[in-house]
């Protein structure tokens, strides 16, 4: 057995040994998942025919208990298991969600069971704090002189509402600046606690932004061409989907294309190329681009400047532009160089 494994499922021993009826020590192993599946209130009452209150009772004295007998040194086995956590807690930023946390002590994916053993000794040990699961935060464990749980989940909502304030995504840098941490590295391990935001590319942002937790096609497409400031093909735009952090990134070229079509946000400015409306680009043929470049205009542009002007928001041959301004209907030639509109 690896060494890590060992110290940590001695500690889970000997902390169980201090439980003397066999009744709690089976609610605390059904409670936290130490020998199965986590278990409710109601599910054990039923087991032991007393009531969800009663489990509730008893699982707090036991716990209550389990911290009394770990402040006295009751627990030998229990000092190796805090000094493993706190040593692996200091390396990812003082705080962790429970399975980033579990993974990397184990040094590999966790079952349910190994993390459920990891949360079970940071419930009662001095040394840590822990954060309960709920809509808000992921399960997390941190290491108490720097914070108790109440403390780090104000953290993880101090950090929620800077990001709400921004109105867009920030890097961990950007979040320095308006935050009191002692190292970035402090406030990306707090951020990650959170269930109310998400990152990718690094940056963070609120989970329901499509920028940084894309969910459909579209809004994969789109953040694939903000980050990428630029124009492109839908195959190379197929080709980045596939090689990105996205989940359920396989998806068709023909999918791809047919969302650029759909989309308002995205604009054909040549063969198969798409940009950001956004940038500027807007939807319509080189004679309407041209239509509008000399309704802006306070006086007759040459052929040049208009050359110059469509190529801007739009990738054709100079060839194509030119053919477009012989449309006598629509625009007039002043001379042998300048155009007006008709």
């Amino acid at each position: 057995m690896d060494k890590n494994a060992e110290i940590l499922k001695k500690a889970i021993s000997g902390s169980l040994k201090i439980i003397e009826q066999d009744r709690e020590k089976e609610i605390i192993s059904r409670r936290f998942g130490l020998d199965g599946p986590k278990e409710t209130l109601e599910q054990i009452g039923e087991l032991l025919s007393i009531t969800r209150e009663r489990v509730r009772q008893l699982e707090k004295a036991i716990l209550i208990h389990l911290q009394i007998a770990a402040e006295d040194g009751q627990i030998p086995e229990l000092a190796a298991a805090e000094k493993l956590l706190v040593r692996n807690l200091t390396e990812m930023g003082r705080v962790a969600r429970l399975d980033n946390l579990a993974d990397k002590i184990y040094e590999h994916k966790t079952t349910a069971t190994e993390k459920a053993g990891l949360y079970f000794i940071a419930t009662f040990s001095k040394s840590l704090a822990i954060v309960e699961e709920n809509d808000r935060y992921y399960a997390a464990i941190g290491i108490a002189d720097y914070g108790t749980s109440r403390e780090i989940r104000d953290r993880v909502d101090e950090i929620v509402q800077v990001i709400k304030a921004n109105k867009k995504p920030m890097t961990i840098d950007e979040l320095d600046e308006k935050l009191n941490y002692e190292h970035p590295d402090h406030i990306k391990a707090t951020t990650s606690v959170s269930k109310l935001l998400a990152t990718l590319n690094g940056v963070w942002g609120l989970a329901k932004w499509p920028s940084v937790n894309p969910k459909n096609i579209r809004d994969k497409i789109y953040v694939i061409l903000e980050s990428k400031k630029e124009p492109m093909h839908f195959s190379e735009i197929a080709k980045e989907i596939k090689d990105s952090n996205f989940k359920r990134k396989n998806v068709t070229i023909q999918a791809i294309h047919n969302e650029l079509i759909k989309d308002e946000r995205f604009i054909l400015i040549g063969r198969g190329i798409y940009a950001l409306s956004s940038w500027g680009y807007k939807k319509g043929t080189i004679s309407d681009i041209i239509k509008s470049i000399l309704e802006k205009s306070t006086e007759p542009l040459s052929r040049e400047e208009i050359v110059k002007q469509v190529l801007k928001v739009r990738k054709v041959k100079e060839t194509t532009i030119l053919l477009n301004l012989q449309n006598k209907k629509l625009f007039k030639k002043i001379d042998k160089n300048s155009y007006t509109l008709a």
